[in-house]
């Protein structure tokens, strides 16, 4: 596995995640397209706590303390928990980005990690090269709803006009 690529991916999603949240106002950043989805506050939030609490913690378990439990998450749960929707977005934004950078200082200080060992998971065995790689894959899937925030934002903000000539969604 070419933990650098990897490394260099995450660091450049990272700031597309920064170049996609710069400049917006507080009330696209709480905006939602309706109570079960997600704002873009609620995205960095969560994005913040992964980073710091899911994918680093339980790689390190997997590599490092083979056969202890992973800690529990929540990120369902954390949405509300932890108040993402009522925080400052540069805030957030700038937690995360942070994280990411240990993050990456932390990926880059593993020596001869073994991307084959295994947990046995609740919902099935899993590699810590399946972790690492699943890390990277949160980052996309997170940016395209950021993509689809702004535009279901845009949508709404135009009123009485229509976005059609745009093209498909």
């Amino acid at each position: 596995m070419e933990i650098e690529r990897f490394v260099q991916q995450m660091i450049a999603d990272a700031e597309r995640i920064r170049v996609l949240v710069q400049g917006i106002s507080s009330d696209q950043a709480r905006w939602k397209p309706d109570e079960t989805s997600w704002s873009i506050l609620e995205v960095i939030g969560h994005l913040y706590d992964e980073e710091r609490l899911d994918f680093r913690v339980r790689l390190d378990f997997t590599l490092h303390r083979p056969g202890e439990p992973w800690p529990a998450i929540n990120p369902q749960g954390w949405v509300q928990e932890h108040r993402y929707n009522e925080a400052n977005l540069q805030e957030s934004l700038g937690g995360f980005l942070a994280a990411r950078e240990d993050s990456a200082r932390w990926l880059r200080g593993l020596t001869s990690p073994n991307w084959e060992a295994v947990y046995e998971a609740p919902f099935g065995r899993i590699k810590a090269g399946d972790l690492l790689a699943a890390w990277v894959a949160h980052d996309l899937l997170h940016m395209r709803q950021l993509v689809e925030l702004h535009w279901g934002y845009l949508v709404g903000s135009v009123e009485s006009y229509q976005v059609v000539y745009a093209g498909e969604w």
